[in-house]
């Protein structure tokens, strides 16, 4: 029956065909409108965020990372820190995706060279020291920020730097912290009048 079917009417199985090849076009175009809109990064970052494997830092520099960043934008009574709007996440993307070796060895050395500092001030890793011996070893290395020359400090600034981009990024830096309400209507200029 199917034979004849096909026989009398090949048009219907072209149609059978077309229709399902339609489909396919419709879920991958479907499928690349979903992509740009959400963006790989967003994608990327809500997967280290389930608990998957960071892109390009290991787990324990993860680990560290997540922690300076925190102390460096921590939490307090006005909006969330650095760790909220993951930050840690946020450069461990970026890093991923890189395709300069400087920036990757300049992290791979500066969180070296953290652990290196925390056994040489504190004597043990800089995550089993105590939140005041990590400020201490953060002061240390934050002394020389606008003419840095030790490898600590030029990391601190690259530390820093990536660490602010994520957060005033972020919709918990722009509206929570810095108060962003969007373009708004004013009454009257608020600014400074030079005259």
């Amino acid at each position: 029956m199917a034979e004849d079917q096909n026989e009398t009417n090949p048009v219907g199985r072209d149609e059978e065909s077309e229709l399902s090849r339609r489909e396919l076009l419709k879920l991958g175009a479907s499928a690349a409108f979903a992509v740009a809109l959400t963006g790989l990064e967003t994608n990327a970052l809500a997967e280290s965020a389930q608990g998957r494997a960071p892109l390009f830092f290991t787990r324990e520099e993860f680990a560290l990372v997540d922690e300076l960043t925190e102390l460096i934008i921590p939490a307090d009574d006005h909006s969330p820190g650095a760790r909220a709007t993951r930050a840690a996440d946020y450069i461990d993307f970026r890093l991923s995706e890189s395709l300069e070796e400087n920036p990757k060895t300049l992290w791979r050395n500066g969180l070296k060279r953290i652990e290196e500092l925390s056994q040489e001030m504190h004597g043990q890793p800089f995550l089993k020291s105590s939140r005041e011996q990590r400020i201490a070893l953060l002061t240390r290395i934050s002394q020389n920020e606008t003419k840095p020359v030790k490898s600590e400090e030029l990391f601190f600034n690259e530390l820093k730097s990536r660490t602010a981009r994520a957060y005033y990024s972020s919709k918990i830096g722009i509206h929570t912290e810095m108060e962003y309400k969007g373009n708004t209507y004013l009454k009257e200029f608020v600014g400074y009048d030079a005259t």
